[in-house]
């Protein structure tokens, strides 16, 4: 019997100007409530050749829809949200911006501002995470509207005990109207980029490794990255750098015997670079600010603080350069999904109190860890 084609179809995003950004990829015709295994591989090998896909006009998919749309990504997955129970912690930096879905406990609400009623949550406080609550150094009160930062760059990951999850998935329920902000490196560099209001920045993992020089593609394809344990408590203390790439070593980190009780088999040690499943490319995929330590190829390990997040920022911020950043300008019922071992992104903005900013986060921790060197050397 002959499989009918998919209707989908594909359209890369065109770079704005001054822009080189090669990723991203707009998804037309695309029925998520009935999804047929046709439909499902184009989006898949969208995903994975475009790394940020976006489907317009989704205000109709319920929380369970777009667990199972992120779930068919990983249909071994654990089932469990991508942070599992570390929001619990109440010292976890990640615990004031998220709240669970009582229905559907993969999918967490984000935003800013108050909302009375939303899939179960009532009369819930949104806080949009503000630069001045995790940098060293903040913009001035009387510029903090018309200028920002990116918060931090990351991957979606509890990089302790689960797996980093492959996909995540977020829903613009209600986007406040448009105005731009400058964002500011503040890094000495005089880097800005002009942004959207609240826009979900993405940089390319793979960019990042193919403009590194050759020696520096050696030494992360031989390398990995010792996790923090609890890494989102153990960094509550510390501070940001300016750009969001990583911690200032300043010895605020929670010692071990402040953080709760440590299993030591559920420390992970990650590769450095991170293959790509469709198209077989090297992504440099680093949470810059949960790193602890560097195991380098022949053995020896960077136990410095300072001098692991000197060398993992001297890797990655070429890669979060303005050209190199793909600011999403969001519009009520955009779905956007991103390969997160792929690409980092990042919060950024800042809203005035009555600017509401409603959005669904869907992830869920991974059935296998990510496909590094060693992995692909045993094939």
């Amino acid at each position: 019997m002959t499989v009918p084609e998919s209707p989908i179809t594909v359209t890369p995003l065109t770079p704005p100007p001054n822009s080189t950004i090669n990723f991203g990829a707009t998804i037309n015709n695309a029925n998520l409530q009935k999804l047929t295994p046709a439909d499902f591989a184009v989006i898949r090998k969208a995903l994975y050749e475009h790394q940020v896909i976006i489907f317009k006009n989704q205000q109709a998919l319920t929380p369970y829809e777009q667990y199972h749309l992120t779930s068919l990504f990983d249909p071994s997955n654990p089932g469990s949200y991508g942070h599992g129970a570390t929001l619990d912690a109440k010292r976890s930096i990640l615990h004031p911006d998220l709240k669970t879905i009582p229905s559907q406990p993969q999918v967490q609400v984000i935003g800013n501002g108050f909302v009375a009623s939303y899939e179960g949550l009532e009369n819930i406080t949104l806080k949009h995470p503000h630069h001045k609550t995790f940098h060293a150094t903040a913009i001035p009160d009387e510029d903090d509207l018309d200028f920002t930062r990116f918060y931090r760059w990351h991957i979606d990951a509890a990089l302790y005990g689960l797996n980093p999850p492959k996909v995540t998935s977020l829903l613009a329920v209600r986007v406040p109207g448009g105005r731009q902000q400058t964002l500011r490196y503040d890094d000495g560099t005089g880097n800005e980029l002009q942004v959207p209001l609240g826009t979900t920045a993405f940089v390319s993992g793979y960019e990042m490794f193919d403009i590194l020089s050759e020696s520096d593609k050696a030494f992360v394809l031989g390398s990995k990255i010792e996790y923090a344990a609890h890494p989102y408590i153990w960094m509550s203390g510390a501070k940001s750098l300016s750009d969001g790439l990583g911690l200032v070593s300043e010895g605020k980190e929670l010692p071990a015997t402040e953080l709760p009780p440590i299993e030591e088999e559920k420390i992970q040690i990650l590769p450095m670079a991170w293959r790509n499943p469709v198209t077989g490319r090297w992504a440099v995929q680093i949470h810059p600010s949960a790193v602890r330590r560097i195991h380098k190829a022949d053995g020896t390990v960077v136990e410095d603080l300072a001098e692991v997040r000197a060398i993992v920022h001297r890797l990655q911020r070429p890669g979060i350069a303005p050209q190199r950043v793909y600011a999403h300008d969001w519009e009520e019922g955009d779905l956007v999904l991103f390969n997160n071992h792929g690409v980092l992104h990042s919060v950024v903005g800042a809203f005035a109190k009555e600017e509401v900013r409603l959005f669904r986060q869907c992830n869920m921790a991974a059935s296998e860890g990510p496909v590094g060197p060693d992995a692909v050397e045993a094939c």
